[in-house]
């Protein structure tokens, strides 16, 4: 389990703590927070074996921050690599809900807007945001899954290199967006399972304007680029279905 972390210090002693009660190893991949969370997460890892760290440098932002960890944990071989916000709105404890689906997914969302999924102490404007821009971005993408912004995940190794890291270049909200656009085009088997989705207790969101219009930005420019495959692949589609039928009886 991957944990990005940028002044965390309030909510990762508690989360990990949680994480580990899962049975999972945890990589808290921090960018030198001012307030010592990079700190915590070492004496954490030196007390259990089953908590990594992997500091950088500066505040790069969530896109490198999962591309490196995945990369770790590639390397180190495991089998299932999952996101996990830092600020303890994920609740590790459904954990279970993703890795039930990994024998027969390559990808698990945890979805806040599928049956069941819920959010809790979110303003109006945030529940808006959230729906308006996963919704924009199923339109605009052709994607058929219902919260495409979500952070919870799981994804296997095998999923991870046929999306190809390399090729996601995004940050922010936008991240998860490019991370599911590539896995939906790579054919991948992706479920929806429902979570619930829990406001920090601690510390400052992290999203900004500048995020919310990177991500408008972004998605707008793939969707219109994407367009022309699209168009093709709902015409390739139909005239197989024309050619299955054969041809029309003329009487």
């Amino acid at each position: 389990m991957i944990i990005p972390t940028f002044n965390e210090a309030e909510n990762l002693p508690g989360l990990l703590q949680r994480v580990r009660t899962q049975d999972v190893e945890v990589l808290v991949v921090d960018d030198n927070s001012p307030d010592g969370t990079g700190i915590l997460a070492d004496g954490f890892a030196t007390k259990d074996p089953g908590v990594h760290v992997l500091h950088r440098a500066r505040k790069e932002g969530l896109g490198t921050a999962y591309r490196e960890g995945f990369a770790w944990g590639l390397a180190q071989g495991f089998g299932v690599l999952v996101e996990l916000d830092g600020d303890g709105s994920h609740q590790p404890e459904q954990l279970g809900r993703l890795l039930d689906r990994m024998p027969f997914a390559d990808v698990a969302i945890g979805s806040r807007w599928v049956r069941v999924g819920a959010v809790m102490n979110w303003p109006l404007r945030r529940v808006l945001l959230s729906r308006v821009g996963s919704l924009y971005a199923r339109v605009a993408l052709g994607l058929p899954f219902r919260d495409v912004t979500g952070g919870y995940r799981a994804y296997s190794a095998s999923a991870l290199r046929r999306i190809g890291l390399d090729t996601i270049t995004s940050q922010g909200y936008c991240f998860q967006i490019d991370m599911l656009w590539h896995a939906h085009r790579a054919g991948l088997r992706i479920d929806e399972v429902p979570i619930t989705f829990v406001e920090r207790e601690f510390g400052v969101s992290k999203m900004s304007s500048r995020i919310v219009c990177e991500a408008i930005l972004n998605v707008t420019v793939w969707g219109l680029t994407g367009l022309p495959q699209r168009i093709r692949s709902a015409l390739s589609a139909t005239g197989s279905l024309r050619h299955d039928r054969g041809p029309a009886h003329v009487s």
